[in-house]
């Protein structure tokens, strides 16, 4: 790419503040206006890690193609070991906190409540709008739940913003979420229940639903290694309300009726195996312990047209957000996505990594 046609920024650079990961890592506050679900006014928080930020004369960080993490329910973006091996990699790497999760979280919200998926949608196109503005191409990485609304999102983005979506050249899925990890006779039982309480009584708290081993396998003062904000993150999860099942069950919906097509390639990794208790074990710490994998694996497919374009890999050992497992499989997995990036031409024109 020659310097004419490197995309330079067109917002203050000064409104990029230190983030709460320390050096390198900034942040920007995206206001977003009224709450569709009536609560106080939302924000998407944009993060990146640019350690060169200093140094505001050079622009070679604005030529790299980005990645975009985004986050699944109960969590934000703290993966500060996936940002610096893509950044080494030759990445810019930034990531989203949607709106009433994380750094997003404000006053007078319930964490991650949403009573549809698509009132995401005004998050993604900001963060994308604004890293469009910064750099060539945009691969979104999203885990869980995230990986359930990005596909939503950049389906409909397709159609109905084919410039924008035009900015996307792949995306990266890690353990999403695209079926209730519940037997068929539970969820068919379950369903008519859920979308009519659902919209009756929106805010209504689910009981927990057993997050608690999963969490403990990864926080430092358990079984973990990582010094993860237990409030942004609390290790048993965010309580859910009924209104937000319905949303998501919704989304399931549109996936399993073939209604959903990205229309850019797909890497989806995932644990190899599940793992369901309800007191942790070392067990935990190589399986999902959230998702039924088969469901995954199954699904994942029906994402983009045709079903070619989906590559689906399953890792030995990992854990449900795959880039929080033991070290070896973790550093696998990063691998795994770089080698699908240089093998799809994602990697860009230059070659800025240090590895």
């Amino acid at each position: 790419m020659n310097a004419q046609s490197t995309p330079m920024p067109l917002i203050d650079e000064r409104e990029w503040a230190i983030d709460i990961l320390g050096a390198g890592y900034e942040f920007h506050t995206i206001e977003l206006g009224n709450d569709p679900d009536g609560e106080t006014d939302v924000v998407a928080t944009v993060v990146r890690f640019n350690p060169a930020a200093a140094n505001s004369a050079d622009h070679e960080f604005f030529r790299r193609p980005a990645l975009l993490w985004v986050h699944g329910m109960t969590d934000y973006f703290f993966h500060t070991e996936f940002a610096e091996y893509f950044h080494d990699a030759g990445f810019a790497v930034y990531a989203v906190d949607l709106r009433k999760c994380g750094r997003s979280h404000r006053p007078g919200q319930q964490w991650h409540f949403a009573t549809d998926l698509r009132f995401y949608f005004p998050d993604l196109n900001a963060a994308t709008e604004l890293i469009a503005t910064l750099h060539p191409s945009l691969i979104p990485a999203a885990h869980s739940t995230g990986g359930l609304i990005v596909p939503l999102w950049l389906s409909e983005l397709k159609d109905s913003n084919p410039l924008r979506h035009s900015k996307i050249s792949g995306l990266i899925l890690n353990s999403p979420w695209l079926d209730l990890m519940y037997p068929r006779v539970v969820v068919r039982l379950l369903t008519p229940v859920i979308q009519f309480l659902g919209l009756k009584k929106p805010q209504a708290l689910l009981p927990n639903d057993g997050l608690g081993p999963y969490g403990r396998s990864i926080h430092k003062d358990h079984f973990g290694e990582w010094d993860f904000d237990t409030v942004l993150k609390p290790v048993e999860g965010h309580k859910k309300n009924l209104g937000w099942l319905r949303a998501i069950l919704l989304g399931h919906h549109e996936v399993h009726k073939d209604r959903v097509n990205v229309g850019v390639d797909v890497l989806t990794i995932c644990s190899a195996r599940s793992w369901f208790n309800r007191e942790y074990s070392p067990a935990t710490d190589s399986a999902d312990a959230v998702l039924d994998v088969k469901q995954i694996q199954k699904w994942a497919p029906h994402l983009s047209s045709p079903a070619s374009r989906v590559t689906v890999i399953p890792i030995e050992d990992a854990r449900h957000d795959v880039f929080l497992s033991t070290q070896g499989v973790r550093r696998k997995a990063m691998e795994i996505v770089h080698n699908w990036l240089k093998d799809h031409d994602l990697t860009g024109g230059e070659d800025f990594s240090s590895n």
